[in-house]
C-alpha cells in the first residue's frame, strides 16, 4: 500500500490542484475550494478506486485520476458543510481551521456548492464512453443525494433527539458514511469493466468497509486524541449522539468491528484479492485504546 500511495497520490494531488487552478471562477471561491481539498486527508475513497483498477490491470491513467478526483471533490464538499455551525459546528478539520473559520460561513457554503456541482462536471470531461459516464454520474448522484449521504445526514441529526437501535444506527451510517465508499467500488468496477459477479462482490466489500469505517471512527472518538485525529474528539458523548460504543460499549464496538472486517475480508477472498492492495485497506483499522 505504501508503494502504491507513493506511486499514485502525487499524480492524483497534481491532477486536482491543476483542475481547480484552471477554473474561470472568482478567486475567493477557488481559494476556498482549494483550501479544503488541499489540506490533505487519508484519500481512502480515491485510493480505493485506483486500487480496484490496479487489481484488474486497468492503468491508472488520466481518466481514472479524474473519476477518483471527482469523488474527493464531492467528499470534501460534504465535510465543509458538515463542519458548519448549523451542522456539527466544528472548528478543526484535518488539523487545520475549518473552511468557515477561514473564509466565513457564506463563502464556505458556496465553496461546498462549487465542489459538489464540479464533481459531476468533471466526470463529463473524461474520455470515457457515454455509458460509463452516465453510470458513474447516476451512481454518484444516488450515493450523495437524498437516497444516500444527504438522507443519512438528516437521519443522524434527527437521531440526536432519540435513542436509536443498532439496526437503525446501521441504516443511518450505511447512507451517511457508507454510500460514498460503496460508490468508490462501483466506480472502480465500471472503470475496470468487471463482470457482474465481480461487481457485486466489490460493492459488498465497499458497503462492509464503510460500516467498519464508521464503527472505527466512533471508537476513535472515545480512545484517540485531537492531535492524532486532526479534529475535536469526545464530541459524540457530550452531544448525545448515537454511536456504536454508546450502544454496545467500547469492547462490544471492537467486537462488531472485527466481525465486519471479517465479512469484508471474505468478499476479497472470493475475489482472490485478499493479498492485493485491496486487502491492505483492512489494515486501516488498527486497534487502539484499552
Amino acid at each position: 500500500m505504501k508503494d502504491f500511495q507513493e506511486q499514485n497520490l502525487p499524480k492524483f494531488e497534481k491532477k486536482i490542484a491543476s483542475f481547480l487552478g484552471s477554473l474561470e471562477a472568482e478567486k475567493t471561491l477557488k481559494d476556498a475550494m482549494s483550501y479544503s481539498v488541499e489540506i490533505g486527508g487519508k484519500r481512502i475513497r480515491p485510493l480505493m478506486i485506483m486500487a480496484i483498477c490496479n487489481f484488474f490491470e486497468r492503468p491508472v491513467d488520466d481518466d481514472v485520476l479524474v473519476i477518483a478526483g471527482s469523488l474527493e471533490l464531492l467528499h470534501t464538499y460534504s465535510l465543509i458543510h458538515d463542519d458548519l455551525p448549523e451542522m456539527d459546528n466544528d472548528n478543526l478539520r484535518r488539523g487545520k481551521p475549518t473552511n468557515h473559520k477561514v473564509y466565513g460561513q457564506a463563502h464556505a457554503v458556496l465553496a461546498g456548492d462549487g465542489l459538489l456541482t464540479l464533481s459531476f462536471d468533471w466526470i463529463t470531461r473524461t474520455n470515457l464512453g457515454d455509458k460509463a459516464k452516465l453510470d458513474l454520474i447516476s451512481f454518484l448522484g444516488k450515493a450523495a443525494g437524498p437516497e444516500g449521504m444527504v438522507s443519512g445526514q438528516v437521519a443522524d441529526i434527527e437521531g440526536e433527539q432519540k435513542i436509536l437501535t443498532l439496526e437503525q444506527l446501521q441504516r443511518v451510517h450505511a447512507r451517511k458514511t457508507g454510500a460514498l465508499l460503496k460508490y468508490a467500488c462501483q466506480a472502480g468496477s465500471i472503470l475496470s469493466n468487471v463482470n457482474e459477479r465481480e461487481f457485486n462482490l466489490l460493492v459488498s466489500f465497499g458497503s462492509l468497509f464503510g460500516l467498519a469505517f464508521q464503527i472505527y471512527d466512533d471508537i476513535l472518538d472515545v480512545v484517540s486524541t485531537t492531535e492524532k485525529m486532526g479534529k475535536k474528539v469526545h464530541k459524540d458523548q457530550s452531544e448525545n449522539k448515537n454511536t456504536y460504543p454508546g450502544i454496545l460499549g467500547l469492547e462490544g464496538a471492537y467486537k462488531m468491528l472485527d466481525e465486519v472486517i471479517g465479512k469484508a475480508r471474505n468478499e476479497l477472498i472470493r475475489l482472490d484479492a485478499v493479498d492485493s492492495i485491496l486487502g491492505d485497506f483492512l489494515g486501516y483499522f488498527e486497534r487502539k485504546g484499552n
